[in-house]
């Protein structure tokens, strides 16, 4: 005979109060595995929006990020002349020429300083860029030294408002604009006219290219095309949104390690709370377990009742630690991103694959804590267990 399942509810409830603290601590476990996962899903999200599918970057061969890489306008003028990219109505290349540099501000809140990104972009770049729109203010005028302000650097950074100046490089510059990135790495971006920028910081080549390709399929196209040509054969070509996923790749997996071991040395503490809670409800119910196996009961089936108690007691934790985490979408974070050393913001991200791997988890905890507690219940002599009333 099988043991309906109304008895499990009946003994959790019997049982509430240990219950509800084994409940709260695998809650609290499965809450943090999943706002660990969340948070590497924000910073990849973050940066991989950032990108564009239809766009390619061009960096230097072996280069890191934009930080570090270097293109010269002779290799810039011979990609502006390929025939896969895209142009515009007045039948110039789509294409933007940009210098990515790190300044200091201070911090709002902490009077820190922060690396910033101070990116010298082209007439094309916001054409190149749909998720980014201007909020308020105008868009700085090219010749002059304006820069707009991303919404991230405006809320966390002092003197980030629109109508101040900021001084870096050898020049100061008017914040004449404020723009939104739609959730981007360009949130925590500060744009104005490359040629401003490369003479204020000295420095006469670019960072990258960005340009947007005439057709999807011509990727491959322009990527042999610069490979092969001897003078711009030390620049690499790669998809807009590979690359961004690229520079998210090390922060997110840093952060996915350090939050798994947190994670873990978290379980082991909230199985060995299910395990004595599953011990003391077998201790608690010996002629109760002596009374079902003489009534007929199979041994079997009192593992398989003990265990599915501990299996539900975990799913309901499992399901309050998820919606516990999902209330976190609403938190933005803001901090370095390891791979280009500056600020990032982003968010906590929820996706079906989290709240999957978040239930499997809790419901292996289940398994865990309380398979050696049915064991011993269904182990138990009948003689013996009538005899301890």
């Amino acid at each position: 005979m099988k043991i309906p399942l109304s008895y499990t509810w009946r003994s959790l409830w019997t049982r509430r109060t240990t219950t509800l603290l084994t409940l709260g601590g695998v809650t609290l476990v499965v809450f943090v595995f999943a706002a660990v996962l969340m948070l590497a899903r924000g910073v990849e999200s973050t940066l991989v929006e950032t990108g564009s599918p239809d766009n390619v970057i061009l960096v230097r061969r072996a280069a890191t990020s934009e930080l570090v890489s270097q293109i010269d306008r002779e290799a810039v003028a011979i990609i502006r002349t390929h025939p896969e990219i895209a142009q515009t109505a007045d039948g110039t290349a789509l294409l933007s020429a940009e210098t990515y540099i790190i300044i200091n501000l201070a911090k709002k809140e902490t009077n820190d300083m922060g690396n910033v990104v101070v990116r010298g972009v082209s007439s094309h770049a916001m054409e190149l860029r749909a998720q980014v729109r201007l909020a308020e203010g105008r868009m700085f005028e090219f010749g002059k030294q304006e820069v707009i302000v991303g919404s991230n650097i405006r809320e966390q950074f002092q003197g980030a408002e629109l109508g101040q100046t900021l001084r870096f490089g050898d020049a100061t510059w008017t914040i004449v604009g404020m723009f939104e990135g739609g959730g981007t790495a360009f949130d925590s971006e500060l744009w104005g006219d490359v040629e401003q920028m490369q003479a204020a910081f000295g420095r006469p080549v670019f960072s990258s290219v960005t340009f947007r390709l005439a057709e999807p399929e011509s990727y491959e196209s322009i990527k042999q095309r610069i490979s092969e040509d001897p003078r711009t054969q030390a620049i690499d070509a790669k998809r807009e949104q590979l690359y961004y996923q690229e520079q998210s790749q090390f922060m997110a997996d840093f952060i996915r390690a350090m939050g798994i071991v947190v994670t873990v040395i978290f379980s082991i503490g909230a199985m060995i709370g299910a395990m004595i809670t599953m011990y003391a409800a077998v201790a608690n119910r010996t002629v109760e377990i002596g009374t079902m196996r003489a009534l007929g009961f199979r041994r079997r089936s009192i593992l398989y009742a003990f265990l599915v108690e501990s299996i539900l007691l975990s799913l309901l934790g499992g399901i309050a630690g998820v919606a516990l985490a999902s209330a976190t979408t609403f938190i933005r974070i803001s901090t370095v991103n390891f791979g280009t050393f500056s600020e990032l913001a982003f968010g906590f991200v929820l996706s079906p694959d989290i709240i999957t791997a978040a239930i499997v988890f809790a419901v292996t905890m289940g398994v865990l804590g309380g398979f050696l507690p049915a064991v011993r219940a269904a182990r138990l002599n009948i003689i013996t267990a009538l005899r301890s009333s």
